[in-house]
């Protein structure tokens, strides 16, 4: 019976390292590779910065970074006001009749395919003679980040206690008060953990960006996709390690936000 366990811990330690090869070896393999000093990809020429001193001295390039992170940090804001409302509007709107169906609304853009939501926002802002550019494609990342945002809120606010409010409005306080003084500054670290998961979406998201998208407003994946149509370049490979770090930064933070407003959430739970 032991060595069947020990056989099977075998296998799995073995899944698992094939499991974590499949999923990140190439993204390691990328990393080392943006260090090589040969123009060639495929060719180890040496360690060296060339490519990150090329990607600093590309203005197209660093204008398509700059566009990025404008919209990311615009479209994370606007989602994560908008997400946090919607998710206290679906925790606290027990009486409201239309619940289930503004809940599948505002959840649709989790299962829906990104092409979809892509062509229909293109179709909306030809209908409306907008002119795509930076507001276009900030508009549909926040339509497609808002729903993460409200799930991660909403989530936290199902943990809490509703006493506590209602013991602050018990004192005097309005409900718009005992609201701000109670619960906001314990679902901060899930509104944080939420505007971080925006932000990375939105930084990552391609499909949506280009169907949004006009001249003069080319976000960073964007720019990535077009240069690589035409072969990689080891410039490429740095820009791509700088994305990397920036996110894994991003999601690390996230989830020790998102890990203390749990540790907050079971505290003010109900015994």
């Amino acid at each position: 019976m032991a060595s069947n366990l020990n056989r099977l811990s075998r296998f799995n330690l073995a899944s698992l390292a094939l499991g974590l090869a499949f999923l990140y070896l190439p993204i390691v393999i990328l990393v080392i590779y943006s260090f090589n000093a040969s123009r060639l990809v495929t060719v180890w020429g040496g360690w060296s910065l060339r490519w990150y001193t090329e990607f600093f001295n590309d203005r197209a390039m660093l204008d398509a970074a700059w566009m990025s992170c404008r919209v990311a940090l615009a479209s994370a804001t606007l989602a994560t006001l908008l997400g946090t409302l919607a998710a206290v509007g679906l925790s606290r709107g027990e009486r409201f009749k239309g619940r289930m169906l503004f809940s599948g609304m505002l959840y649709a853009p989790l299962v829906m395919p990104e092409i979809i939501t892509g062509l229909s926002l293109l179709l909306l802002f030809v209908a409306l003679n907008a002119e795509r550019g930076f507001w276009t494609v900030t508009f549909a990342h926040t339509t497609l980040t808002i729903c993460f945002v409200a799930v991660v809120v909403q989530s936290r606010l199902g943990a809490l206690d509703r006493s506590l409010e209602e013991a602050a409005m018990d004192l005097g306080c309005s409900p718009a008060r005992a609201f701000a003084a109670v619960t906001l500054p314990l679902i901060v670290p899930a509104i944080a953990a939420g505007w971080m998961l925006a932000l990375t979406l939105s930084l990552d998201d391609l499909v949506i960006a280009s169907f949004t998208t006009g001249p003069g407003s080319e976000t960073l994946p964007i720019r990535i996709y077009s240069e690589v149509r035409l072969g990689v370049k080891p410039e490429i490979n740095a820009i791509c390690t700088l994305v990397i770090g920036l996110i894994a930064m991003v999601i690390v933070v996230a989830s020790f936000a998102s890990k203390l407003s749990s540790t907050r959430g079971e505290s003010a739970a109900p015994l």
